[in-house]
């Protein structure tokens, strides 16, 4: 999960994502091809709209205006909807999946999970249809909105693109009807040949691919034993269709599951673990944890977490564990309960997807920090950074701000901005230097942690201020600074400033923590000079 002020954090992989209201109330849920591109693009569209409200007003004679004109006001009318919604998102939660068909079904699966109020409103639900064989001498296929007339329904589906896909393997290389046949076609049909492919939809619709796909393996080998290669080859295009067909979402099986999938991974001394929960085959949430390594955590994390939660049918874990914990959270249910570990199938795709979001959900920052420390040539990975900034209007109301960074990521509790009086106001350095001895002698000492890396932003002098403060207090904390004309990073004992290509991760986390002390000591400046305005 991310504040909105961490959007640079997002993975660029398709997947959902869930705004989370102050609350934790889900207000919204949303699949993406491109998470960070499709996110970042609603708060874009706020600063938009923000900048153009005063100059756009409503005509209340609607009656008057054109058909463009409606248009446009439908689409300002949608749109400050969009913004309503941003101005209440505090937190953002998002799935990462293997591609975007998988991202259309797993947000059907969050939507009917959290009914979010603003998927009512922005959302068009016309889109949520079934799929109908008709009854009759000649079935037919047809997608519906609404459950009206009699037949077999299949659905509904929340991907107009799923369904698309489905329609056009039955109706190209099944060859059943997709619209209603006329007296002269329904005398034409093959009956028999027709009912068998009717049949063969039916189990593709219910999710009976596998079963099919083996069927036909057998009528194609038949086929050829007896040289009928045209429908051979026709069998083989068939199964080549049903095959691209189960490329659909892993998370959603085909049968009805009650469980819950575990997956970890390891970090230094940090176990970082997803727990997915599946019921009746649908992926509903995620819970994540993270806590210091030790032998047998896991045996010890399933048992702390099942003494007060519902213990699920099936738990899939990556490795094997006590055969005992199995047996005690049987006797605890009162009822088999399994302890599965896969290796190969949906439930290990299951496993290696939650994996991969454990990489999104955590790590993320990891792969940053882990970036900076080799360009640094730091011993230990900087999970802790301090940066600081200062701030003023032509020398006037003066203001230092440090922002802390921890994982990667900014964690806003251990903010700190601080008044500076100077005796010269354009004074930089001295600044630099009140605010370093503050931070780093006085009463702060005693309730902040001090940090893996401290950065100052500026160049060489003010890096060689700080330094001067830290060696007077003897602290030894790795000090760097970053210059912003040529984003240079000016390192202590070093004249020469490093050079760092722009894509490099390491350079990306330090230009985000000194942007974001920027933006933090000049909210602070501008707060101060509107009080005296007052």
């Amino acid at each position: 999960m991310v504040k909105t002020n961490e959007l640079a954090h997002l993975p660029t992989e398709s997947g959902c994502y869930l705004f989370r209201d102050e609350n934790g109330e889900v207000l919204y849920v949303g699949k993406a091809k491109n998470l960070k591109k499709r996110i970042c693009n609603y708060f874009q569209k706020k600063e938009l709209d923000k900048e153009n409200s005063d100059s756009y007003s409503i005509n209340s004679q609607n009656s008057l205006m054109d058909n463009s004109e409606k248009q446009i006001l439908s689409n300002r009318i949608i749109h400050s909807k969009t913004v309503l919604l941003v101005t209440q998102i505090k937190d953002i939660d998002f799935i990462v999946t293997k591609n975007e068909l998988e991202a259309l079904l797993l947000e059907n699966n969050l939507i009917k999970k959290h009914y979010p109020k603003y998927n009512i409103d922005l959302k068009d639900s016309r889109r949520y249809a079934y799929i109908l064989i008709h009854e009759g001498d000649v079935q037919w296929l047809e997608v519906v909105r609404k459950r009206e007339v009699r037949g077999e329904y299949y659905g509904p589906f929340v991907s107009g693109q799923y369904r698309k896909i489905i329609l056009e393997v039955l109706e190209r290389n099944f060859r059943v009807l997709t619209r209603r046949p006329s007296p002269r076609l329904s005398k034409a049909i093959e009956k028999e040949g027709y009912y068998e492919r009717v049949r063969q939809a039916r189990q593709i619709l219910k999710g009976n691919v596998d079963e099919l796909i083996d069927e036909l393996k057998e009528k194609m080998k038949e086929s050829s034993s007896k040289t009928y290669y045209e429908y051979a080859l026709t069998l083989k295009n068939q199964i080549e269709a049903l095959e691209s067909l189960k490329e659909k979402q892993v998370m959603e099986l085909t049968r009805s599951v009650d469980a819950h999938i575990i997956n970890y991974r390891v970090m230094g001394d940090e176990v970082y673990l997803l727990l997915f929960f599946i019921r009746k085959g649908v992926l509903e949430e995620k819970q994540a944890y993270n806590f210091t390594y030790y032998d047998d955590f896991l045996n010890d994390f399933l048992i702390q977490y099942y003494d007060s939660a519902p213990i699920p049918k099936e738990i899939i874990v990556p490795h094997e564990v006590d055969e005992a914990l199995v047996d005690y959270l049987s006797t605890k249910e009162n009822r088999n309960v399994s302890i599965i570990v896969p290796k190969q199938g949906d439930k290990k795709d299951l496993l290696d997807l939650v994996g991969h979001n454990i990489t999104q959900t955590f790590l993320a920052g990891s792969e940053n920090m882990t970036a900076l420390k080799e360009i640094l040539k730091m011993e230990k990975l900087p999970k802790v950074i301090e940066c600081f900034d200062i701030s003023h209007l032509s020398g006037t109301n003066t203001v230092a701000s440090m922002v802390t960074f921890k994982d990667g990521f900014a964690d806003k509790e251990h903010y700190r901005k601080f008044k500076i009086r100077l005796a010269n106001e354009n004074d930089d350095y001295y600044a630099i230097e009140q605010v370093v001895r503050r931070r780093y002698s006085g009463s702060l000492t005693k309730t902040l942690r001090s940090p893996d890396l401290i950065v100052i932003d500026g160049g060489l002098g003010q890096l060689g201020v700080a330094l001067k403060v830290l060696k007077e207090l003897n602290i030894k904390i790795p000090i760097i600074s970053i210059a912003k004309k040529f984003e240079e990073i000016y390192i202590s004992g070093k004249n020469q400033p490093l050079r760092i290509d722009k894509k490099n991760k390491g350079l990306q986390l330090l230009q985000s923590i000194r942007d974001e002390a920027h933006r933090f000591a000049l909210t602070y400046q501008r707060l101060l000079r509107t009080r005296e305005l007052r």
